[in-house]
């Protein structure tokens, strides 16, 4: 019963990683390094650090 609840929150992660990627990746890692990652990515261009968000979701 708590994969449909996962499967919900993932999907909320990742509507949330198109919109404000760092957000995403924070959400699914924390202040980790993937974050700081993500923050440069997306200060460097939008698209990449949507995809490594999108990435960092479906990967963990």
């Amino acid at each position: 019963m708590t994969a449909p609840q996962t499967e919900k929150f993932d999907v909320v992660r990742i509507l949330l990683a198109i919109l404000l990627p760092p957000v995403g990746v924070f959400l699914e890692v924390g202040l980790g390094l993937q974050f700081w990652i993500n923050i440069l990515l997306t200060i460097l261009g939008y698209i990449p650090g949507i995809i490594h968000a999108i990435w960092v979701i479906v990967t963990r």
